[in-house]
């Protein structure tokens, strides 16, 4: 999904975009993701293009006030920019990287965690919302950025200047992010993975399944009864929304955590793979090679030579 590097905001979309990447940037004073006072919302700075990074994303809204970045999940690439705000729905193993950022105009994002939970209230408080119809897809999409959105950002991100707001209006400005998020011309994925017993709802709940319980063997039986869904049909959405495999999304959460530990809590490789599930240290250092590119021990030597 490229976009032109000649595409510039209209005015009124470039006052919010200059006060936004002003807040952030007071906010964020160097490079990494920096916490604000308002749970949900991080922001995050780099001043130089970045090499690609493999992550489990929660769901989430990611707005630039600058840069750019580029997303891929399993080969398809999402490209946004300060024009182009990302949404990703539900929980996904994907890799990002920063590929416009310089020192005098750093990528400056920020990311507003999404409360699946928060959205269900909403549906059932103001149902019908006039979400707009579209055939549900992946679990991540690129929207074009709006006045109204940008507006409702901005009144959350200025109350970091007013802390003693924040628990009576954080909440108020967050309601209205979702709604306008639900109006989008892609709404519709959001709502359809917030209203119970939707399909797209009860693939979602295979994911958080899986993702909390990746260790275990996957018995595909087993899942679809615990969501109440077919086989073959909790595959098909599984996929559609995923771009993989229930199979395929365990050994992505396996081998992420596996790769954590190592880095993180210097388990050896064979630990690693025990901790995660694997029965077989060699099958695991096949999966591993073909997902990072190298093998466990040389992948991460490389690593902590970056760090």
């Amino acid at each position: 999904m490229p976009l032109s590097n000649a595409q510039t905001p209209p005015d009124d979309l470039a006052d919010r975009q200059a006060e936004l990447a002003s807040l952030i940037r007071r906010f964020s004073p160097g490079f990494g993701i920096h916490e604000t006072a308002i749970g949900p919302l991080n922001f995050i700075r780099s001043d130089t293009p970045t090499d690609s990074l493999q992550q489990i994303h929660k769901p989430a809204l990611c707005v630039l006030a600058q840069g750019r970045k580029e997303v891929s999940l399993r080969g398809e690439s999402y490209t946004y920019d300060a024009l182009h705000y990302l949404v990703v729905s539900v929980t996904l193993p994907i890799s990002g990287r920063v590929i416009e950022a310089t020192p005098d105009q750093p990528y400056l994002c920020a990311r507003l965690d999404i409360d699946p939970a928060q959205i269900t209230q909403l549906i059932a408080d103001k149902a019908p919302i006039g979400v707009p119809a579209e055939v549900p897809g992946r679990g991540l999409f690129v929207e074009r950025t709006d006045t109204g959105l940008l507006d409702a950002l901005l009144r959350l991100v200025r109350l970091l200047d007013d802390p003693a707001s924040i628990d009576v209006l954080a909440p108020m400005a967050l309601r209205e992010i979702y709604y306008r998020l639900l109006r989008g011309q892609q709404g519709q994925r959001l709502y359809e993975i917030a209203v119970v017993d939707s399909h797209a709802h009860r693939v979602t709940r295979a994911i958080e399944w899986l993702n909390y319980n990746f260790k275990e063997s996957l018995r595909m039986e087993e899942l679809a009864q615990r969501v109440n869904l077919g086989v073959s049909t909790l595959h098909h959405r599984f996929k559609a929304m995923t771009a993989m495999s229930p199979l395929q999304y365990q050994k992505q959460l396996r081998l992420q955590e596996a790769r954590r530990l190592m880095l993180a809590e210097h388990l050896d490789v064979g630990s690693a793979a025990f901790e995660v599930g694997y029965e077989s240290p060699s099958q695991f250092s096949r999966e591993y090679s073909r997902q990072f590119g190298a093998s466990p021990l040389k992948d991460v030597t490389r690593l902590r030579s970056i760090a």
